[in-house]
């Protein structure tokens, strides 16, 4: 049975070792190393597009989910049929039945991708206007009446819990002409209203009696952030409410609500509150996705204005009056905004760490070529095709590199859900695609002609070809031309419309564009130094300056590729690390225009002037360096114009001390300015006992407000005094009113110098204890104090999905970055340490030491790697440099509900981004070749000196 098949005959055996079989026993390790490559450049490509569609749709998510309610809900409403149709039809129409069934039919209606959450959609009928509660036992602050709102709101029962009583019902058919109806309240607003079970709210009629309403029970939202409640927030909870008035305090009243039954509704046909149907619809975001962002933006305009408003208009859905009104479609394009603002930043990053990936791949295949040259040059010297040569060496690689990027896109699509596969798929393709020809097609073009044996590559003696130089030609042309674009009109796309396929590919490329033409320049004029310093040190005494020289210049010709990645991958931390630190930077800078200072002390309530003491005690209080006193003036209205006009809104009068002030401006960087330009004009303000309003006082004011003071004295009349200002100074910020319009003067000459604000500096401040050393002096009833830490702003501004994912991806860009130059540098070396170390074996043949092989060894790795370092922090600063002006951080560093407005973020070079990553492969260097000169003392000699050995 084990004996061979006779050969047929005439024909003759052919006994063939399997190609790839032979290849992967006889490379083991090499073949895994590739492997592990293929999988991790594989599962990078795929997961960046996942990770993009997977942090833009939480962000879209997240912007519906917490946006106010009442913007959030698409609202449906109809004003209640008038007085022109049948009384019966009227009440009908109210019934909660029949607002039931509208419900069901605009649901059903919506187009998609707009999908309605039942859990927190609300239906059902109420007063427009707020009516009057015109029982004398209903509270009555300042002796104005509660305004309540009368409420027939379906699904009272699912969204509360009854704590007392029970819930409101209607007693048989419920008309205009009813006079009593059952309602219920909650906790807050009975508690509020000193409403109890049993009690009766008088409303007024309209060509009737009273409409009396019967508190039933007291119920408890069961979930209060639910748009149920929180589309119309005094249905939990009763406000007090300002009304509009010159006296001072303004008067102030009582907005509550009442719940009554869906069935109750037609009975507000007889009161003054113009009753209206309304239908909220709550946006269910579970299914929806980022890219439905411009369908759902289309919908929802078609809804407000358009041909999905006509349908809803028509008599078998809601009525031809019915309007539609939403702020869901300013989210969406707030959201769409900051996609378009974020996308180029972070393609830079995707495009940096590809184009190193690509370099890294391609020095893989080379490394295989070269190791596996004299095989190569055998077979074609024996008659090997380049078609049948390439087609093996493909095969061999495509047998790692295809499960391999199989493996990398499955981890990608298990690690980063919710997201397109195709992509991904397309991505991962594309770098096995890569893995696969990086071998075959180095080795076919290399052995397009036969090869020399022993043929010297010298880095100095390589003459670049016309082909190379055209290229580069290119490659410089196309680096201007993005720079230049990327400048003129920034990192954004150029259609603005905040698609994804609005981002211009080769601007964001330019600083890849630019690291890899400094890579093409820096590889040309590397031969001069060396040529340069090749004489000097051959005269040296000792051998290793000289020999570490020569062999640095006798370098192969293709240390450009390992230099390529190490540039690119060094110009990509720059900039990643540079727009972190700029988005942190930012949002210092956000916190500090928030507080004017380390924290902010003031007093809310009918006293504004800060007790006594206090300023001592926060002096005492630890980490407290310096407490600076102010008087802050709201609303103080400035003198008319030349035509007449005076402003709707006064601006902020700051009284300070100028030397302490001044102080506190320059550690802030808030509008500095020297102490000098508001000197005292003496006096303090007064005159024969009175305010002297004839004094002319020195000021700073912000632009707007020195463009309507002029440079003239004008006239201001405020609470701190009477008096003339000229502005003598001008600064966009001041501490005291960060972010907005402000008059400063010396608080010596106004008459009433109070401080009403305490502005706190210093750098180990204690929070708590500050807000202890506050709490004892802010107990009078309306004047409580307010303690505002920079550090808590600091902490407001948390990441939004989009914005936290796009850190991520450039924070994965810094490490991938770091990890594929450090494959360059080890593939780079390993690409010649058989030479080396057969080198130094036979130089401690002739007397070498260990030390001096060490040296060696360190001094021809360190002009390539000090040429890395020292030309990628360069070309990195440059870069920045070049680019800064057409990137602005804000939209990554702020939300665009943010309270602090900033001017812009420009990107700016970070010195740790620069320096670090450039110390880091020079450490790199240096311990490999540490490690190669321990390990060749290990082997010794004897391996290393076979005689026929080519190495």
């Amino acid at each position: 049975m084990g004996a061979p098949a006779p050969a047929r005959e005439g024909r003759p055996v052919r006994i063939v070792a399997p190609w790839v079989r032979t290849r992967l026993r006889t490379a083991p390790g090499a073949a895994a190393a590739m492997a592990v490559l293929v999988v991790l450049t594989a599962y990078l490509a795929a997961a960046f597009p996942r990770s993009v569609d997977a942090y833009e749709t939480n962000g879209l998510r997240h912007d519906i989910r917490t946006a106010v309610a009442a913007e959030s809900v698409l609202e449906v409403s109809m004003r209640a049929p008038g007085p022109r149709v049948p009384q019966a039809d009227r009440e009908e129409a109210l019934r909660g039945a029949w607002v039931a069934r509208a419900q069901e039919k605009i649901t059903g209606s919506l187009p998609a991708p707009v999908r309605a959450d039942e859990g927190g959609s609300a239906y059902g009928v109420r007063t427009s206007q707020p009516v009057e509660g015109t029982d004398a036992w209903l509270p009555a602050p300042d002796n104005l009446p509660p305004m309540l709102t009368l409420a027939a709101q379906a699904g009272l029962d699912r969204h509360s819990t009854l704590r007392e009583g029970r819930l409101p019902r209607a007693e048989g058919a419920v008309t205009e002409r009813t006079g009593e109806v059952e309602a219920a309240v909650t906790a807050a607003t009975a508690k509020s209203l000193g409403i109890r079970v049993g009690s009766v709210v008088h409303v007024p009629g309209v060509d009737r009696d009273e409409l009396g309403v019967r508190i039933t029970g007291i119920v408890v939202p069961r979930d209060p952030k639910n748009s149920y409640w929180a589309v119309e927030p005094t249905l939990g909870s009763p406000a007090l409410v300002t009304k509009p008035s010159r006296d001072l305090p303004p008067p102030r009243y009582w907005r509550a609500s009442l719940l009554l039954a869906p069935d109750a509704a037609p009975a507000l046909l007889g009161t003054t509150g113009e009753p209206q149907m309304y239908w909220r619809i709550a946006p269910d975001t579970t299914a929806l996705t980022a890219r439905d962002a411009p369908g759902l933006a289309s919908r929802i305009a078609s809804l407000e204005n358009g041909p999905e408003l006509t349908r809803l208009r028509a008599p078998t859905v809601v009525g031809p009056f019915a309007v539609v009104a939403t702020g869901l479609d300013e989210i969406v394009a707030a959201h769409r905004s900051m996609r378009s603002a974020i996308a180029p930043v972070v393609t830079v990053a995707a495009l940096g760490i590809g184009a190193v990936a690509a370099v890294v791949l391609v020095m893989a295949g080379s490394l295989l070529a070269v190791r596996r040259q004299a095989e190569l040059a055998l077979l074609r010297s024996r008659g090997g095709s380049l078609r049948a040569i390439g087609g093996r060496l493909l095969a061999e690689t495509a047998v790692i590199a295809v499960p391999a990027t199989a493996v990398g896109l499955l981890l990608a699509v298990l690690t980063v859900p919710e997201a397109r596969l195709l992509p991904a798929v397309v991505a991962a393709g594309g770098a096995g695609l890569l893995a696969c020809a990086a071998l075959p097609v180095r080795a076919v073009v290399r052995h397009r002609r036969p090869q020399l044996h022993g043929g010297r590559e010298d880095l100095v003696r390589a003459r670049p070809s016309r082909r190379r130089t055209i290229a580069e030609l290119t490659l410089l042309a196309l680096a201007i031309g993005a720079v230049l674009a990327l400048r003129r009109r920034g990192s954004g796309g150029s259609g603005g419309s905040g698609a994804v396929d609005d981002v211009d590919y080769l601007v964001s490329s330019a600083p890849i564009l630019v690291g890899l033409i400094a890579a093409l320049v820096l590889v040309r004029l590397y031969p001069l130094p060396l040529r340069f310093a090749g004489r000097p040190a051959g005269r040296l005494r000792g051998a290793v300056g000289f020999l570490s020289l020569a062999r640095a210049g006798r370098a192969a010709s293709s240390g450009a590729l390992p230099l390529l990645a190490l540039l690119i991958a060094l110009t990509t931390a720059a900039f990643g690390g540079s727009v972190l630190a700029g988005i942190d930077g930012a949002r210092e800078r956000a916190a500090v225009l928030a507080t004017g200072a380390d924290a902010r002390i003031g007093v809310v309530g009918s006293s504004p002037v800060l007790p006594d003491g206090l300023a001592a005690a926060v002096r005492g209080s630890a980490g407290v360096g310096e407490v600076t006193a102010i008087r802050v003036e709201y609303g103080v209205p400035l003198p008319s114009d030349a035509k007449g006009f005076r402003t709707a809104l006064g601006v902020t009068m700051i009284g300070v001390e100028p030397k302490a002030y001044a102080r506190l401006a320059r550690q802030t960087g808030l509008g500095e300015f020297p102490a000098d330009a508001l000197k005292p004009v003496g006096g303090g303000g007064v005159r024969d006992g009175g305010s002297d309003a004839g004094r002319v006082l020195p000021a700073i004011a912000s632009p707007a407000v020195a463009e309507r003071l002029g440079d003239q004295p004008r006239d201001i009349q405020s609470a701190a005094g009477d008096f003339k200002v000229r502005v003598a100074e001008i600064r966009a910020n001041t501490p005291g009113a960060p972010g907005g319009d402000y008059l400063l003067v010396n608080a010596a000459d106004l008459t009433q110098r109070a401080p009403t604000t305490l502005l706190v500096t210093g750098g180990q401040l204690d929070g708590d204890a500050l807000r202890r050393a506050v709490a004892g002096f802010g107990t009078g009833p309306g004047n409580g104090l307010t303690v505002k830490l920079r550090s808590d702003e600091r902490k407001a501004f948390v990441n939004t999905p989009m914005q936290e994912g796009a850190e991520r991806i450039y924070a994965a860009a810094i490490a991938a970055g770091a990890g594929y130059a450090l494959l360059a540098l080890l593939l780079s070396l390993s690409q010649t340490a058989p030479e080396r170390l057969t080198l130094l074996a036979r130089l401690r043949t002739m007397g070498l030491t260990r030390r001096q092989g060490r040296q060696l060894l360190g001094l021809e790795v360190l002009p390539q790697a000090l040429l890395a370092a020292v030309g990628g922090a360069f070309v990195g600063w440059a870069t920045i440099v070049l680019l800064a002006p057409g990137v602005d951080l804000v939209r990554l560093a702020l939300t665009a509900t943010s309270d602090v407005t900033l001017d812009g973020a420009p990107l700016r070079a970070d010195p740790w981004s620069l320096v670090l990553p450039a110390v880091g492969v020079l450490a790199l260097a240096a311990a490999v070749s540490v490690v190669q000169a321990w390990w060749a003392g290990r082997q010794g000699s004897i391996n290393e000196l076979r005689a026929g050995d080519s190495r």
